[in-house]
């Protein structure tokens, strides 16, 4: 059995990142009050004066903190980014997410010092392509898509010196990330430039009567009936007449949930286990964050089984209410 992952934890909020730290994350990730983070939502996100107060928290207990500056900079705007980089590295986290070459290539000039990782939105899917981000900047650590299967994963982490982190829990997207332009055909804004997939701007609430359409930039999403929960509208979790059929086109709504694959993961030697969520609540990181740390505490265990308890404390936490293992678990292949 390899060492224990450490699990990464999401932090929209100062409330939220002292959650994570109170039960259990071993870090935890956050992002700027700007374009330069995507999850670039109104009211969330970190001011200067937040980081600090968070990073002595975490810091104060032996946890770290890493600052995701994570979408691609904008022509006539590098200077946004390089200040993002340049606050991340004064404030004394422990490290940036970067996905961007170019930004990658100005940390790691200017910052020598700062531990880089790469972020999911580079969407590295290889360990050439890992390699080269490790040889030109000397990147330590690489958040891989949620579209490889686990003997993908083993595979790159035997090919590759730089440490592998993966999602453990949260919203599926289906999209190999850092490649999707779904919400740039609707909104002419995509989550690798401007921070959302479906920015709040272009989201319209329509009652129909009993029902009630959610639309972005004026394309209906979804309909929802009177007391049917309603899921934020982005293009790829909506339903859609096909063909004279009404169905989820592209994906239903759900979210990933690795408990069953725990052991296998630290086997193959995964570094970083990660929880999607810097747009949820406190109260979803406390839930989250205490159940993943008993699962992980738990399955270096050679008796280790998912308890119903860790699964009920979940289920209501999941998009659609539903769970899957998503790409780690093709039997086919």
């Amino acid at each position: 059995m390899s060492a224990k992952p450490q699990l990464v934890c999401p932090a929209g909020s100062l409330p939220a990142l002292k959650a994570a730290i109170d039960h259990g994350a071993d870090t935890v990730y956050l992002g700027f009050k700007n374009a330069t983070n995507a999850r670039n939502f109104a009211g969330l996100n970190f001011g200067d004066t937040q980081i600090r107060d968070g990073v002595a928290y975490a810091h104060g207990r032996g946890r770290e903190v890493l600052v995701a500056i994570n979408t691609y900079a904008q022509a006539g705007r590098l200077a946004e980014w390089h200040r993002a980089i340049d606050r991340a590295a004064d404030l004394g986290v422990d490290a940036v997410i970067l996905a961007d070459l170019g930004l990658l290539a100005y940390a790691h000039r200017t910052h020598p010092q700062l531990r880089l990782h790469l972020s999911v939105q580079g969407s590295a899917t290889n360990a050439d392509a890992i390699n080269l981000a490790h040889e030109c900047f000397g990147v330590r650590r690489a958040v891989l898509p949620r579209v490889l299967t686990l003997p993908q994963v083993e595979s790159v982490i035997g090919k590759t010196p730089v440490e592998i982190e993966v999602f453990g829990f949260g919203s599926l997207c289906v999209m190999a990330e850092g490649r999707c332009i779904l919400s740039s055909y609707a909104t002419g804004q995509s989550p690798n430039t401007h921070g959302v997939c479906s920015p709040a701007g272009f989201v319209r609430w329509e009652p129909q009567g009993k029902a009630m359409d959610a639309r972005l930039a004026g394309i209906l999403i979804d309909r929802y009936a009177e007391g049917e929960p309603a899921g934020y509208p982005t293009l790829c979790k909506g339903r859609f007449d096909v063909e004279g059929d009404t169905y989820y086109a592209l994906e239903e709504p759900t979210s990933l949930n690795t408990l069953a694959v725990l052991p296998e993961l630290m086997r193959i030697g995964v570094a970083a286990i990660k929880v999607e969520g810097r747009q949820r609540s406190p109260a979803y990181v406390t839930a989250v964050t205490k159940t993943l740390r008993a699962a992980i505490d738990a399955a270096g265990d050679a008796r280790y089984s998912v308890k119903p308890a860790w699964l009920d404390a979940l289920a209501p936490l999941s998009e659609g209410h539903q769970q899957t293992l998503g790409a780690y678990n093709r039997p086919w292949r």
